[in-house]
């Protein structure tokens, strides 16, 4: 049996393409619509109730859609948002903080992890609580980054104005000896490379997207809900939807998937 509906997947802005392109990669059959909430952005910065009140409005408007899946590719929303909608939607619903913490715990090898995320998240504390969750004997540094997101939202993954502030946030993981440090923000892998020069090989980058995308297949195929594809051409196709200036969103989108988007419609949501 073939489930043709869609997965909806939304951020704050054009930070969760990381996520959707890993779905893409490893679901590539599945069709996918991709809400970016950027008359709203950055989340981080906004108080947790508040974020969650968006969260639900966007899972209310791709419920509409008839999503069979909803991915909250926002660590900040995650935060905020995913246990309450949990209870509240009949559809499956996934965030990026457990499958982040989960890699983390994996990976480190001195027990001592840094966490890289928007202050809305390290405000909540839930990366703390999901790594300790899985091992109480572990290290959590966090760091918030508060002007990371805006800077990738004007376009600027490299260069030495991105290379000064991240130098600042980035100081305090290497005082505390972490060896693997979580991109607590979908944003922050479009910037990877900047980090991962200044903290050096020696340290491990978890991003969660791909640990994301693994959760959305399993509960996918668990559910029967995958889709079945006629043959092997018959890939999946992306739909984009922002809630600002498609063209704008289109742009900047276009550059980071390193493909063209076609439309971005802005919805009716807020």
């Amino acid at each position: 049996m073939s489930d043709p509906r869609p997965i909806g997947v939304f951020d704050s802005g054009v930070g969760g393409l990381t996520v959707l392109s890993e779905i893409r990669d490893r679901l590539p059959y599945e069709h996918t619509i991709y809400f970016g909430d950027t008359a709203r952005v950055p989340y981080g910065v906004r108080d947790l109730t508040e974020v969650r009140w968006f969260a639900f409005e966007i899972i209310r408007y791709l419920i509409g859609l008839e999503v069979k899946l909803v991915v909250i590719a926002c660590n900040t929303a995650t935060a905020a948002a995913l246990m309450a909608a949990q209870r509240t939607f009949d559809v499956p619903i996934v965030g990026v903080i457990e499958p982040g913490a989960r890699a983390a715990v994996e990976e480190t090898r001195n027990r001592s992890v840094g966490v890289l995320a928007t202050e809305g998240t390290v405000a909540s504390g839930a990366y703390k609580r999901a790594v300790h969750n899985l091992d109480a004997g572990i290290e959590v540094h966090e760091q918030a980054a508060p002007r990371f997101v805006p800077l990738i939202e004007r376009g600027v993954v490299d260069g030495p104005e991105l290379e000064r502030v991240a130098r600042g946030y980035l100081r305090p993981f290497a005082q505390r000896q972490v060896d693997a440090v979580v991109l607590g923000c979908t944003h922050y892998p479009l910037i990877s490379a900047t980090i991962n020069r200044i903290l050096g090989p020696e340290v491990r980058l978890i991003s969660s997207a791909g640990q994301t995308a693994l959760e959305v297949g399993r509960i996918l195929s668990r559910r029967g809900y995958l889709r079945r594809p006629k043959n092997a051409e018959d890939e999946g196709h992306s739909a984009y939807i922002c809630s600002a200036d498609p063209k704008e969103f289109a742009a900047l989108g276009s550059r980071f998937l390193e493909e063209k988007i076609e439309a971005a419609v802005p919805a009716a949501v807020i």
